[in-house]
């Protein structure tokens, strides 16, 4: 394996000192050493990716030296544009370094919402003339890919290094802030779920919050038909229950959200609270960190959600931060018109024995549908 200091100290050998990205499992050890070694003015975790590749842009223009910007795979897709007619070499030629993290590698077996980008990783890298090597796991062969890299963004080209898992030697992120939060996140999901009524909807994000909430039907002994799991897509599970809840008028829809997710795609917000739906309630569990690829920090409790919500139309918008007021609102919400946000605020971290799913993607979605036909 690479040790992360090693690896970081090298590109800094090279000039390459400032960061920007979402954070990734396979690169949660990278990513805990550029927080605990890098000041916030060059260490961006960004809304979402492509906003990480417009940040190193923006260093670039201003330093003359290239930008590290690391991601999930499942992020290439927000980092197109800005590839196609940002920094490509027929628009502005401005060098960037992507450091992505290869779940669903074709051959390893990985959760089903990353077979397909697992397959496309490469290809689309291909594409968009993005030249990459697959980092090697010794650090004698690593250099010399570093020097490629360096060398190609010495010629005003992007490139890349894809990251397999078990690449990167474990390191612990050592500045760890500490909030009063008391009520816990599973505990919050449990709470709202089983306040709902037998119609209502769920569509619950991505990461932990998803397999809580399964896991709390899975305790109840209650069937999984009435949650959408969005396990993919990041920062989306906002419009999918828009999309059901402007057909589905007679049902609540609540849509169970993260901070990372909710920042990730912000203005999707304004278009829920555009179409004014009455039956639409999104709660967003904030806990100031992306818990699921290694607890590096948002900006979430740096925010004012509520106050985000009311400007851009929701009718009602709320935060609590204890179980209480949490029970207090949910007593009071199907008496509000929608939409509605909630903010709950909670701690870090989840359960170390937290399973997944049992149900495969496409029983989910044929469960949702066949609860919604009655």
């Amino acid at each position: 394996m690479i040790r992360p200091e090693f690896f970081i100290e090298a590109l800094k050998e090279k000039g390459i000192d400032c960061y920007a990205g979402v954070p990734d499992s396979l690169l949660k050890n990278i990513c805990a050493y550029i927080t605990d070694h890098f000041d916030a003015t060059h260490n961006i975790i960004a809304a979402n990716e492509g906003a990480a590749v417009g940040f190193a842009a923006g260093h670039y223009l201003a330093t003359g030296k290239p930008a590290c910007v690391y991601m999930q795979n499942s992020g290439e897709g927000n980092i197109i544009n800005p590839l196609a007619s940002l920094t490509d070499r027929e628009v502005y030629n401005i060098p960037v370094l992507l450091l992505i993290g290869w779940r669903g590698r074709p051959g390893v077996h990985d959760e089903p919402q990353h077979v397909k980008q697992g397959k496309v990783t490469t290809g689309l890298l291909n594409v968009m003339g993005v030249n990459y090597e697959v980092l090697s796991k010794e650090e004698s062969k690593a250099a010399g890919q570093i020097e490629k890299a360096v060398s190609a963004l010495r010629s005003n080209e992007v490139f890349a290094l894809v990251v397999e898992k078990d690449t990167f030697d474990e390191y612990k992120l050592q500045n760890v802030s500490v909030d009063d939060l008391t009520m816990t996140r599973e505990e919050a999901i449990r709470t709202v779920a089983s306040a709902l009524s037998p119609k209502d909807v769920t569509v619950s994000t991505t990461g932990m919050i998803s397999r809580e909430l399964f896991e709390a039907r899975a305790a109840w002994g209650q069937g999984h038909e009435r949650d959408f799991l969005t396990v993919g897509s990041m920062g989306h599970a906002s419009q999918i229950a828009l999309g059901i809840a402007l057909e589905k008028t007679d049902r609540r829809v609540w849509c169970f959200d993260g901070d990372g997710a909710t920042i990730m795609h912000m203005g999707s917000m304004a278009i829920v609270a555009s179409k004014k739906p009455a039956n639409y309630i999104h709660v967003v569990f904030n806990n100031g960190a992306h818990d699921s690829v290694g607890g590096q920090p948002t900006v979430g409790l740096k925010i004012d959600l509520p106050a985000v919500a009311k400007s851009v139309g929701y009718a009602y918008a709320l935060s609590v931060d204890n179980r209480e007021a949490l029970n207090d609102i949910l007593n009071k919400v199907n008496s509000l018109e929608g939409p509605v946000l909630i903010e709950v605020k909670v701690k870090k971290g989840n359960r170390k024995d937290l399973g997944r799913p049992t149900t495969t993607p496409i029983e989910n979605r044929d469960a949702l549908m066949q609860f919604l036909k009655k």
